[in-house]
Order: C-alpha cells, then sequence, then structure tokens
C-alpha cells in the first residue's frame, strides 16, 4: 500500500471483521466474557472511535483504553511546577499546545499565559532552543514531555546546545517510560487483560524486544499496530488468532514503520542524556519504580529542576474526577460521574479530556455518547 485511502478500504475492513468474528467464536473464553484488549496508546484510541471501529466489532470483543497519552498522566503537582518557572520573571517558558490548558490545582499553563506568564507553544525542542539563541539575556525552558517516541528530540537538543555553547536553556523534563506502565497495569488486581495492541509510536524507537516479558511472564500476547483502521482491525485479527492458537508472542503489524531493533542512534541520545529516576508520580496510577527519566549530572545546567527552585508538591485530582480510573481502564469515560457536564473539553476537570489523545477527548468527540453524566452507554459508534 502506498496510500493513506488504502488503509482505510470498506470492503477490506468488512472482510476482516469477518475474519475477526469468526475467530472470536473459536475462543472458548467468549463463551463467558468478552475477551479484553488494551490499546495502550492514546492514538489508536482516537482512531478507533474517529472510523467506529469499536462498533463495527462483535459484542465478544471489548476494546480497554489504555494510558499512552503522556499529557494525561501528567500529576498536578507537575503542572503547579510548569507555572512557578513560567511565572519567573526573565523566563519564557515553553510547550507543546496540547500541554497548555492541563489543569493545575490553581491554573494551568494557559491561565498563566493569561495573566501575563511569557508561556509559548512550540512545534519541537528545537524551537525553543532557537528562542534561547534569539534572546540570550532571557531563561528559555522547555517543558519535556511525552514517552520514548519525543525523548530523543529532546536529547538532541540538550547535546545541541552543550555543543553551541548555550547557557540559557534547559529541559524540565517529565519524560515517562511505556515498559514499567504496562507491567504496572498487569500487576493491578481489578484489571484482566487478554492481550495488547502495542503502541505504534514508541516502538518506532524501542523496537520489539523490551516487551518481551509481556509474553514470557504474563503470558499475554502483544501485537504492535499501526494507527490507519486496516492497520488496528488485523492487529486485532492478529491478537485473537494467538488466542485461538494458545500463543503469546510479540508480533509486529506496523513493520513499515517500526523496525524490530528500534532507531539506534535515537537510543544512543537518550541514553547519553537521560538516566532512569528511582520512581516517577503518575495521575492516577500513583508512584511506579523507573517510569521516567531524568538529566544526566553530566548535563545538569540544561536541567530546570535544578536551575529553578520549584513546589515540588503532590496534589491530589478533585474527588470527583475518576482520570485514574479511566487510565486502568477500569471505568470507561462515559461511566465518569462529571464526563460531559463538569468535565468537557471547553472546561476540562481532568488531563484525559485536554489532551488529543485522551480517552475522554476521543468519547466526547467521536464515541455518540450522550452527554450525561449518567454511567451508562447511550449509543454505540456505527
Amino acid at each position: 500500500m502506498k496510500f493513506a485511502d488504502e488503509f482505510r478500504d470498506r470492503d477490506k475492513a468488512r472482510t476482516l471483521v469477518r475474519e475477526i468474528e469468526t475467530l472470536a467464536d473459536q475462543i472458548e473464553t467468549t463463551k463467558t466474557r468478552p475477551l479484553q484488549l488494551m490499546e495502550v496508546c492514546g492514538g489508536h484510541t482516537h482512531s478507533i472511535f474517529r472510523y467506529g471501529l469499536e462498533g463495527m466489532l462483535p459484542s465478544s470483543i471489548e476494546l480497554v483504553h489504555g494510558p499512552g497519552c503522556p499529557v494525561c498522566v501528567l500529576p498536578m503537582g507537575r503542572v503547579d511546577d510548569c507555572v512557578a518557572i513560567a511565572e519567573r520573571p526573565g523566563v519564557i517558558f515553553t510547550t507543546f499546545g496540547d500541554a497548555m490548558r492541563v489543569p493545575g490545582s490553581k491554573k494551568s499553563l494557559m491561565q498563566a499565559k493569561a495573566d501575563g506568564a511569557d508561556v509559548r507553544m512550540v512545534y519541537s525542542p528545537m524551537d525553543a532552543l532557537a528562542l534561547a539563541r534569539k534572546h540570550p539575556d532571557r531563561e528559555v525552558v522547555f517543558f519535556g514531555l511525552g514517552f520514548e517516541t519525543t525523548m530523543p528530540s529532546t536529547a538532541l537538543t540538550v547535546l545541541q546546545a552543550e555543543a553551541d555553547g548555550i547557557e540559557n536553556f534547559s529541559v524540565f523534563c517529565n519524560h515517562i517510560t511505556i515498559v514499567p506502565t504496562i507491567k504496572a497495569i498487569l500487576d493491578s488486581p481489578d484489571l484482566h487483560l487478554d492481550g495488547f495492541l502495542g503502541p505504534g509510536h514508541v516502538s518506532m524507537v524501542i523496537g520489539a524486544a523490551p516487551y518481551a516479558f509481556i509474553a514470557e511472564f504474563y503470558k499475554r500476547p502483544m501485537v504492535i499496530a499501526g494507527f490507519e483502521p486496516l492497520d488496528i482491525l488485523q492487529s486485532i485479527w492478529m491478537l485473537l488468532k494467538q488466542i485461538r492458537e494458545g500463543r503469546a508472542e510479540i508480533e509486529n503489524q506496523y513493520t513499515r514503520i517500526v523496525p524490530e531493533a528500534g532507531n539506534h542512534p535515537a537510543l544512543a541520545a537518550v541514553a547519553e542524556v537521560y538516566e532512569l529516576r528511582e520512581f516517577f508520580e503518575w495521575r492516577g496510577l500513583g508512584s511506579i519504580d523507573h517510569s521516567g527519566v531524568k538529566v544526566r549530572d553530566q548535563y545538569a545546567r540544561f536541567d530546570a529542576e535544578r536551575k529553578f527552585a520549584i513546589p515540588n508538591v503532590k496534589i491530589a485530582d478533585p474527588k470527583s474526577c475518576q482520570c485514574g480510573e479511566v487510565l486502568k481502564g477500569v471505568l470507561k469515560p462515559w461511566q465518569c460521574k462529571v464526563f460531559g457536564t463538569l468535565c468537557t473539553p471547553e472546561t476540562p476537570l481532568g488531563a484525559l479530556m485536554v489532551s488529543p489523545e485522551g480517552a475522554c477527548s476521543a468519547y466526547y468527540q467521536y464515541g455518540g455518547i450522550k452527554r450525561s453524566n449518567t454511567p451508562e452507554k447511550e449509543a454505540v459508534v456505527s
């Protein structure tokens, strides 16, 4: 296939759905309960609802929406830290656009900007570095955020800043890692999963090997999936085929993008600049060991956490917000008490409603769900 519309062919999609239905009927588990398959990546969640894929699947398959949205798992206290840095005199605080509206305990970065802080949206950390060159009398801070997908670009920017001798640039590092996250989900006592749709963008960097523990120790299959409708349907078919045959392997459907061994230059840059934190706090999931990275001592002068005093206080989410349960797949977004009423894209109470990759945002935009806080699904995508 060469063009995007080839990955959206209706006839091929119908054929795949029929094959999925046939496989599902042959799996003994579906006689007593639906198979639960988690798509880890928020990009998959949006594709599933944008193209109505969930409504095409048989009732014997339930898709569970995972925590693969880095903006959504950012704890409220870290947003407060961002605001504290941004509001310092002489600071230009730069960030990706989807982090601008994530609520802190008092305000978001967007609100801090409205109050006078110099907060600027950028498209890459290199844009932030260019601002540092342009404004040598100002401190420019880049909000480093994301899984392994975005780690390399931030790391390479730090290396470039060092090579150029730029001293007024730093990174507020909130990069997180996917493998400990999946392990924490598998260890969760209130969630039983039969398989995973593996994240495509993260895997483009790290490859397939880091997921081996899922199959070897937890005996669950995973298929690394692309983001087009036929990608996702084929990946579900591949998962069901493994389950029917009693296999648990890591397979790669997204071979046109994801190399089995990962991207070596990207991994080298990450290893050069970062080291694992002992633990990192996740919104809704709590503290997860070795699930985040920090800037190595060698590059401490580019570490905003060391350059600036920040509150670094843990802030609990509002009690009415159930982002944690949604992130773990225990609740569907429409089962949250404030979904579509107190919490909307215009007035987000939780981070899952802010980010384009958030599950609540996907349901609200594409899900065909009645905007009500009644915890019952009113409609199904078709």
